[in-house]
């Protein structure tokens, strides 16, 4: 059977990239800001290009922080690509104007420190061993970026009970988060569905992770 996979539309993202290359991997992938669609599927992306203050109202007009806080507090998978990754955190800062994130992770995205911004083309990336996300993939495997924000400290802390959160890494200037995946909840800085055989199978891997 195929996952079930929901593309949340809210105004921001390539859409229609990651709808082709989730469909191109074997998921049966809907487009829509259809809330009990975004709460039913097997997996919910959440594309995002652009400015942080713009995606989170966006996503507030349909709800989407609400759908992925209910989907997350039932165990179902979300995936945040890019922007969709960025707005998973508490806070972010563009232009000196700090914007209220969803807060499922604490930390701040903001500004890299880079000689030449945004950061955009093929980097490598350096995952934990414990990865799925990353499996089969080795550490020359390159993916592509296009940002000039990011977070550059992670700050969450795993308590008791809980397995500590799985951070990849990768470097423009200075260090930042590329990818993390924290039980249900996972995502990347970079786009696989730009990255190729690479973020092929990252997506791949990530819908064998659905249940």
């Amino acid at each position: 059977m195929k996952k079930k996979v929901t593309v949340l539309d809210y105004g921001s993202g390539n859409l229609r990239s990651a709808e082709r290359a989730l469909a191109r991997v074997g998921a049966e992938v809907t487009v829509t800001a259809d809330y009990e669609a975004a709460l039913e599927a097997d997996g919910l992306v959440v594309p995002g290009v652009g400015a942080f203050a713009a995606c989170m109202t966006g996503l507030r007009a349909v709800r989407g922080e609400r759908i992925i806080g209910r989907r997350l507090s039932a165990g179902r998978p979300v995936l945040g690509i890019c922007v969709g990754m960025q707005i998973l955190f508490e806070t972010g800062v563009e232009h000196g104007v700090t914007s209220e994130g969803c807060g499922e992770w604490p930390g701040t995205v903001e500004r890299l420190d880079a000689p030449v911004l945004p950061h955009m083309g093929w980097n490598t990336v350096k995952a934990p061993a414990e990865t799925a996300l990353f499996a089969g993939l080795d550490a020359q495997t390159r993916f592509y970026f296009v940002h000039s924000y990011g977070v550059r400290s992670w700050e969450l802390e795993a308590g008791p009970g809980f397995p500590d959160p799985l951070v990849t890494w990768a470097e423009h200037g200075v260090p930042f988060v590329a990818a993390v995946e924290n039980g249900p909840l996972a995502a990347t800085q970079f786009h696989p569905e730009k990255s190729g055989d690479a973020g092929a199978q990252l997506l791949t891997n990530w819908l064998g992770t659905l249940p």
